[in-house]
């Protein structure tokens, strides 16, 4: 027995089916962590979070149990035991488990009892819940492992007590969602006043598809005081020193870092997911249409922030509709960014077209038809840039638009990837205007103003017609976005909208009308980060045909 322990935690990224990659970012972390008795990495660490349906594969089963076996060898070279997140297949069925080794030897395995399946996760589809989970003695020191959702029902967390458990270690794969800081944190806390155990909450970085993992990771003593607080969004190892004193385990370490907050929290996950899915994939950078509007000029500086001014294309594609203080405003956004700037006029190919149609659209008045034929012929400007060099096309709608079906199908919705997905139209003011005055310590793109004042100002415009604004055809977005909060995010009705919001209750029936019919459309959107807690995507999954209204 021991009165002493020093635990190393490591804030890690990942990348899912990089096995043999994540198994070496384990063993460099281990190799780092001098003097540590013991080193803990987030969920799934071998395998990368979440891995959906490839836990379905039995080849990807068969050699992550080949890799984490070569990494519990590798642990008889010196250095501290490792608890890692891995698959574990007993009796053909596949567990998400905890593996701790040490000496070349695996010393102990837990498998995660409760399954999250609600939201972004779906892991009752692909593993099987493991039964309540024993405690592991390491140096005499009775430890327990819930594995992130195992906290966030009360009984793992008693039972360990129960048993005698004196620290618990809980590995996370828990991704950024407004507010979610201050919800772990409430979470551990409690779990930590009910049980009298401190706990290491660990939590993986990264971006992972349309998920951002923010880290955050912190370690709760048993008096309810947080002693160590990791940073968010960045790689991080601690070596934490722990005491025993009396019947209690002390961490003795403090460290304190700050932690972002609104809108700064929103803009570093578009970064971190913009960086990591076009890193992960394999593009040389990424292009867009750079429209002198806001939501083009803000998708430009997280690219830019993200991942360099020389790796972001910015292709304004006028039309005889668009106004010379666009132009201007593109131009602008582009120098003060620093990124590669081109004009390609979409007029020819709108004449051409309209010729070609002519004779099929005879005797009938232009309309939307003809407006969004620019819209495509701009999508097919720049896939066709894309496929020639190879630069991932980023999509530059936001959730206020996507919801409603503010958008051209095969047109402005077309693209690789899209920051902007999860972010309401006031989101978008908010963020751009914070970026005007701040830059990210980690950014790579200009401090200073990244856009023109007069980008934020003006009244929106998909300008596909003459003095076209976006309030032709929808509520100022000032009232438009808490009205869709309430439909979208909050699941409320008609009428609880009306009355949450005092919008005209015809207003609120046509908006709810509206967003039943894009669905169709959401569906052929690409991915974008999470923001809230129902994104379009993984939170939320409406059918397609679909008669119900809560206003009818």
């Amino acid at each position: 027995m021991t009165d002493r322990l020093t635990i190393a935690l490591a804030q890690m990224n990942q990348k899912i089916g990089d096995l043999a990659g994540n198994a070496a970012a384990i063993l460099e972390m281990r190799r780092q962590a001098v003097g540590a008795d013991l080193l803990l990495v987030p969920e799934l660490q071998l395998t990368g979070y979440p891995p959906e349906d490839l836990v379905l594969k039995p080849e990807f089963l068969r050699r992550t149990a080949e890799e984490a076996a070569r990494l519990v060898a590798a642990t008889a070279e010196p250095g501290p035991a490792i608890a890692f997140g891995s698959i574990v297949v007993r009796d053909g069925n596949p567990y998400n488990a905890v593996i701790v080794a040490d000496e070349g030897r695996e010393l102990f395995v837990t498998l995660k009892r409760e399954l999250p399946n609600y939201g972004t996760f779906d892991e009752k589809r692909v593993f099987v819940p493991g039964p309540l989970p024993e405690l592991f003695t390491f140096k005499g020191v009775k430890l327990g492992f819930p594995i992130c959702e195992d906290i966030w029902l009360e009984d793992v967390c008693q039972h360990l007590s129960q048993a005698g458990a004196e620290l618990f270690l809980v590995p996370n794969g828990s991704p950024y969602e407004l507010d979610k800081d201050a919800i772990r944190r409430t979470l551990v806390e409690e779990r930590v006043r009910t049980t009298g155990i401190p706990m290491i909450y660990l939590n993986r970085v990264g971006g992972q598809d349309e998920l951002a993992f923010d880290g955050s990771s912190f370690v709760v003593n048993a008096d309810g005081r947080t002693v160590v607080q990791f940073s968010d969004w960045k790689e991080q190892l601690l070596l934490t020193e722990w005491e025993r004193a009396g019947d209690r385990w002390i961490c003795r370490t403090r460290a304190h870092n700050t932690l972002d907050h609104y809108p700064q929290d929103i803009y570093h996950a578009m970064m971190v997911a913009l960086r990591d899915y076009v890193a992960s994939n394999g593009f040389p950078g990424v292009l867009l249409g750079l429209s002198g509007g806001i939501d083009s000029a803000l998708s430009a500086a997280v690219a830019v922030d993200a991942l360099g001014a020389d790796k972001v294309w910015c292709i304004m594609l006028p039309s005889k509709y668009t106004h010379s203080t666009s132009v201007e405003d593109a131009q602008e956004c582009a120098r003060l960014l620093g990124c590669r700037h081109d004009v390609i006029p979409i007029v020819p190919g709108i004449d051409a077209l309209d010729a070609m149609l002519a004779p099929a659209f005879a005797g009938r008045k232009p309309d939307l038809a003809e407006e969004n034929i620019q819209s495509r012929l701009r999508m097919v400007t720049l896939m066709a840039l894309s496929n020639k060099f190879g630069h991932m096309l980023l999509t530059t709608g936001n959730k206020s638009e996507m919801s409603v079906g503010y958008a051209t199908l095969y047109g402005d919705m077309a693209g690789g990837y899209s920051v902007l997905k999860d972010a309401y139209k006031s989101t978008v003011f908010a963020l751009s205007r914070w970026r005007n005055a701040h830059r990210p310590e980690d950014a790579l793109g200009p401090s200073g103003p990244i856009m023109p004042q007069r980008v934020i100002d003006k009244p929106p415009s998909a300008e596909l017609r003459p003095d076209q604004k976006d309030e032709d055809s929808l509520p100022p977005y000032s009232l438009l976005d808490p009205i869709l909060e309430g439909l979208v995010d909050l699941e409320k009705g008609v009428d609880e909208v009306v009355e949450a919001t005092g919008a005209d209750r015809a207003v609120v029936v046509e908006m709810e009308k509206l967003l039943m019919r894009a669905e169709y459309k959401r569906r052929q959107a690409p991915p974008g980060v999470k923001i809230g807690t129902r994104n379009f995507g993984r939170d939320r999954r409406y059918p397609i045909t679909n008669a119900f209204r809560t206003g009818a």
